[in-house]
């Protein structure tokens, strides 16, 4: 037979390589002219179906041998067309995957289409009891579901509809009856071998129950399979699960293989292409008798289905417990390929694509039930994603994301030689010769150095993550499983450095012996036995052996009915090392763990001590998840807490490794609350269904510790509602006051996930008996009327924090109007000390050698009094005294201006860093709340010299618990 002419040099490279493209071109050398010039131009779903109709003709084809021809005579066109732009370099790895992504979709559905219309003549259109007529839902899997399908590949399918019913033709039979036909009918005409070769492999075993189960499933049994019977292996293959036919709703991602997204080489099955064998959409050919199906109706099934297979694949919790059933399975396919000598296999073999597409997605069932970006198909798609959120470090997604590109290519390589699915690296001399040219490698050897490495360095990472916990015995095993006797056990623990060793050890028996050790599930019983052990050793290389086991033992207790928690303690030793760390530094920090424990997951993230916080970022990951969980107030309110309490963990773990000074540490966790009340105030009124308007005109104002950006972790949030008098829609205080306790409830609720802060909004108006939320008018009315001094002493530290931003500028406008009033600096002072005296009363300290560092004379409040007063008796003549700057600043600026001596200034603003410090530290570690007085009487005789400076005449202090000499 004479050589085909070629019309392109380059040609040559790919005929070289390819012994199936020289015999395709030889048997059918008309694809020679066809492909002339189209090959310089990627494949789509258009010129598929170009092709398709070029084969059939004029002539509209209804007998199924010359159908099942078209389809092969397509595949040979589309696959001598791909390997000529690859194999002479001109095709993209995305391209290559996608195009034969767009030849399966394109293939299945018109097949689809095609048998629908024969098995509806005999058996008329199945429909549900409501009599809507029913699809029959092509799922892809695997490769074929992520749009990453190799050159040979076979195609990895399931098989659903959505209600059980009968067809409504002279023949009736159940829906699942013509369901079963119709699939049988799609394989054969894509899977069997003819002359013309096949179209597709076609792979069923991913089905409920694989080759036993039935051939296709109602929505109903494979929701009560993934109930009953699902596994953990499908978890894994349903995350790239796609319906291929009919297409579904867009999503707008044009990257995540959704095949109606708007992308148009995706290959979309349904999107007005004319000859597309969409078989519900009317406009192909092969369809003209079927009923047509809305696109809403599409929708709905979709969206039924995705509600059916998300909570199976994805947890709402973060499941650690995926790693150990990839692992699993993992070690079953390692031991399948030692078996069959299968190590140079570059997708099954070690470090080969199997393991990079293991990595990808036991992070999606990991995280994916909580980060949505995460429910994404393609592998280096979520590599990105990966690398984005700092699961993975960047050098490590870069690896992997290069060995898989190499991989790929090479498996390409490999299977177009003979058009065949193979992934096994040639033994034959000439055969390794040529996969090297093709690769760019100047021989065999080379080429395999580079194989090696990479495959080196994905074994390297998949090793990192999926290494088996420590087993065998640890060296406080004996201790743990009490198999000591009492005395024994006691020496040994005050060998390793147990001061108390007796209340240890029975800290210890307590746990083994409780109710809630003994009825946990055997696995959760199993994990925290092999954890145990470790504790101890941890707490025992602790400054404080005794505390460390106790907080340890405590948050063992409360977790351990939470096999995630525990399955990520005993995967990631290093994570139950931090735990040690954070629980014996503070018992705050111990608590705080211990009631939201899914902060867990904070402590593997690397950049947990240096990752500054970020607000906008913050705010923007705050408005994407809410976004994916509209409309459901539960998950909405979650969400906020989980988020919050993620960032006030971070901040706390840096806080106790001495990365922040108090005064950043306040600022940061003042931004978190900030944003927290904004995005809370936008949610909540979205939910006032009859709003009057798109977005309030309301504001939220910040006062004492939030106004002053002086938040502490445990701080309560005291606040002010108001709104604009000008709003004079009859509606608007009704909507205004809902509004207000709306947002107050989101705040201040307990759900699963906690609470966000307490709120207190005494300091409006009227206090409790005034209203909720008062315009901004007769707020300014109150404070000028009939307000108390000690009112204006707060509003100094108040400021607009969330809402209209017109309406906060006006209130700061009010704010100043007030503190700069004309006061009797007498009558200030009276007034003053009148309230200081009141609040020593009612905090009397009784004990001479211990100090109150908030309540007692020369401590926190009296700063906060002395600032107070110069802003009070001076604004008028000084108005920057009004500036929201915080009490250190204030009382240098008042130094500046000559209000205060600089040489009473600076050592009070020293004493009162070192107050909050010690207030900070003491909160920390649930120390009581007085001191030793004789190391602080420094800093209170500076506070108390300003105070006679400042506020008294007579030279003495405030008058509560003890006179101050």
């Amino acid at each position: 037979m004479k050589e085909p002419e070629l019309p392109d040099p380059r040609w040559a490279l790919a005929l070289q390589h390819s012994h199936y493209l020289r015999q395709l071109f030889y048997a059918r050398p008309e694809l020679v002219e066809r492909l002339r010039s189209a090959w310089e131009q990627p494949l789509s779903a258009a010129v598929l179906h170009d092709i398709l109709a070029q084969e059939a003709g004029a002539a509209q084809i209804t007998e199924e041998a010359a159908f099942n021809r078209q389809l092969r005579r397509l595949r040979q066109q589309a696959i001598a067309h791909l390997a000529l732009r690859d194999l002479s370099g001109i095709a993209s790895h995305a391209e290559v995957v996608e195009s034969m992504t767009l030849l399966a979709d394109v293939a299945t559905c018109v097949a689809l289409a095609f048998h629908t219309r024969r098995l509806a003549e005999l058996h008329g259109m199945p429909r549900d009891r409501a009599g809507r007529a029913q699809p029959l839902l092509v799922i892809g899997m695997g490769k074929l579901g992520g749009r990453e399908l190799n050159v040979s590949s076979d195609v990895d399918y399931i098989f659903v509809y959505p209600e059980d019913g009968e067809t409504d033709g002279p023949r009736r039979i159940d829906n699942f009856e013509f369901f079963t036909r119709l699939g049988k009918r799609l394989i054969a005409s894509l899977d069997e071998r003819t002359g013309d070769g096949m179209v597709f492999r076609v792979d069923m075993r991913l089905r409920p129950n694989g080759d036993s189960g039935p051939l296709v499933s109602s929505f109903e049994a494979l929701e009560n399979y993934f109930i009953t019977q699902g596994r953990e292996w499908e978890r894994y293959a349903w995350i790239k699960a796609r319906i291929m036919c009919p297409a579904g709703p867009a999503d707008g991602n044009p990257a995540d293989g959704n095949p109606a997204d708007g992308n148009p080489a995706d290959g979309n099955p349904a999107d007005g292409n004319p000859a597309d064998g969409n078989p519900a959409d009317g406009n192909c050919p092969a369809d003209s008798n079927l009923p047509s199906v809305t696109a809403a109706q599409t929708e709905a099934w979709h969206i039924a289905l995705e509600k059916i297979v998300e909570p199976f694949v994805f947890r709402k919790y973060l499941d650690f417990g995926a790693i150990n059933a990839m692992r699993d399975l993992h070690a079953q396919i390692r031991r399948e390929v030692a078996r069959k000598d299968m190590a140079e296999h570059i997708k099954l073999g070690p470090g080969g694509i199997r393991e990079i597409e293991f990595i990808a997605q036991v992070f999606q069932l990991i995280r994916g039930g909580r980060d949505p970006a995460l429910r994404v198909r393609p592998t280096l798609t979520v590599l990105e994603r990966l690398q984005e959120r700092g699961i993975l470090p960047e050098s490590a997604c870069r690896e992997l994301r290069d060995a898989y590109l190499f991989l790929r290519k090479l498996e390409h390589r490999l299977q177009y030689r003979e058009d065949k699915q193979t992934h096994m690296l040639p033994a034959d001399a000439a055969e390794r010769a040529q996969i090297a040219v093709s690769m760019s490698f100047p021989d065999w050897e080379r080429l395999l150095a580079r194989v090696n490495a990479h495959r080196a360095v994905v074994s390297a990472h998949f090793e990192a993550i999926f290494s088996a916990p420590e087993e065998g015995e640890h060296t406080c095993d004996d201790l743990w499983q009490e198999a000591l006797e009492t005395g024994e056990a006691e020496q040994r623990l005050a060998g390793l450095g147990f001061r108390e060793a007796a209340r240890s050890r029975e800290c210890l028996h307590a746990l083994r012996h409780s109710v809630r050790y003994r009825q946990l599930p055997a696995r959760n019983r199993e994990r925290l036995d092999a954890i145990g052990p470790r504790l101890i050793q941890l707490a025992a290389a602790t400054a404080e052996p005794d505390l460390a086991l106790a907080r340890g033992l405590d948050f063992f207790e409360a977790i351990a009915g939470r096999g995630a928690y525990l399955a990520l303690l005993q995967q990631y030793p290093q994570a139950l090392r931090k735990v040690v760390d954070i629980l014996v530094a503070s018992s705050w920090a111990a608590e705080y763990l211990t009631r939201h424990p899914i902060l867990l997951d904070e402590l593997l993230d690397s950049r947990l001590l240096d990752a500054a916080t970020d607000g906008q970022t913050f705010r923007q990951e705050l408005e994407a998840q809410l976004a994916v969980v509209h409309g459901d107030t539960e998950r909405e309110l979650d969400v906020l807490r989980e988020l919050h309490h993620a960032q006030v963990f971070r901040l706390l773990t840096q806080d106790l490794a001495g990365r922040h000074s108090l005064e950043q540490l306040s600022d940061q966790l003042s931004e978190l609350a900030d944003i927290i009340l904004a995005t809370t105030l936008s949610r909540c009124w979205e939910q006032i269904a009859a709003r009057h308007r798109a977005t309030p005109a309301f504001a939220i104002i910040g006062y004492g510790k939030l106004g002053g950006k002086e938040l502490g972790y445990a701080s309560d949030l005291d606040l002010v509602y108001l709104c604009d008098e000008h709003d004079e829609h009859p509606d608007a205080q009704r909507h205004y006051t809902r509004l207000g306790q709306r947002i107050n409830t989101w705040l201040s609720s307990h759900t699963s996930a906690g609470i966000l802060f307490e709120t207190d909004l005494r300091l409006r108006p009227n206090g409790e008996s005034g209203l909720l939320v008062p315009t901004l008018e007769a707020f300014r009315a109150y404070e000028r009327d009939a307000a108390w001094t000690w009112e204006h002493q707060a509003l100094t530290r108040a400021r607009f924090v969330a809402g209209d931003p017109q309406l906060g500028a006006r209130f700061e406008e009010a704010r100043r109007e007030i503190l700069c009033r004309a006061r009797d600096p007498e009558t200030l002072k009276a007034e003053i000390l009148a309230m200081r005296q009141k609040m020593l009363t009612h905090h009397a300290n009784r004990d001479p050698d211990r100090f109150d560092l908030k309540n007692d004379p020369g401590g926190i409040i009296d700063v906060e009094f002395i600032v107070q007063y110069l802003i009070l008796a001076h604004a008028r003549e000084h108005p920057r005294l009004t500036a929201n700057l915080g009490n250190i600043a204030l009382l240098g600026l008042a130094a500046e201006l000559g209000l205060i001596p600089e040489s009473l200034s600076a050592p009070v603003r020293d004493a009162y860093r070192h107050y909050r410090r010690l207030q900070h530290q003491n909160r920390l570690n649930g120390s009581k709340r007085t001191l030793p007085r004789p190391p602080l009487e420094p800093e209170i005789q500076n506070v108390l010299a300003l105070w006679r400076n400042v506020v008294l005449a007579d030279g003495d202090g405030p008058a509560g618990g003890r006179r101050v000499p």
